[in-house]
């Protein structure tokens, strides 16, 4: 692949996350609420009963800014904690009624921009699409990536999960 071709695909990627984002950030800016809300709120969403590690894991974001974003998504009813089974000191962290409700309306416009982008005529396009993403992610996070995707169940054990 040529320099110019990669840049190509490059500026793509950042204008094609500028624009898979846009409408989730004008949902969020209704409520006051940023991107951090909304990867707490999506992950959160995704596997309910997640420990506060596993998210910051998962965000790689300091446990101050996490809890400031946690601590304004439970105080407005989008998320509450328990406390852990096994580890009391563990807390287990679940969307209530109104955040899953919040989780589906972000995903919407996402959801449809990734089904039309994938619709396309080449026939293997979300094949493709989901080995490229996954091939972008460092070597030494793809395991934690691979965990996610099979404990969740992304992709039906699509192509990332088979590296």
């Amino acid at each position: 692949m040529s320099d110019q071709d990669t840049l190509a695909l490059i500026e793509l990627l950042f204008f094609a996350y500028r624009d898979f984002v846009s409408d989730p950030d004008e949902i969020l800016g209704q409520f006051g609420f940023g991107r951090a809300h909304h990867r707490v709120v999506h992950f959160v969403g995704r596997d309910p009963g997640m420990t506060v590690q596993q998210l910051l894991d998962i965000l790689r974001i300091t446990k101050q800014s996490l809890g400031r974003v946690l601590k304004e998504l439970i105080d407005k009813g989008y998320v509450y904690q328990k406390e852990g089974e096994t580890d009391r000191r563990q807390r287990l962290l679940y969307l209530t009624e109104k955040g899953e409700e919040l989780r589906q309306r972000l995903m919407a416009p996402q959801i449809s921009r990734i089904r039309r982008a994938v619709a396309q005529p080449e026939g293997n396009a979300a094949h493709l699409y989901c080995k490229v993403l996954y091939h972008m992610v460092s070597p030494e996070n793809r395991d934690a990536v691979r965990d996610w995707i099979d404990r969740v169940g992304v992709l039906g054990g699509g192509p990332a999960s088979r590296g």
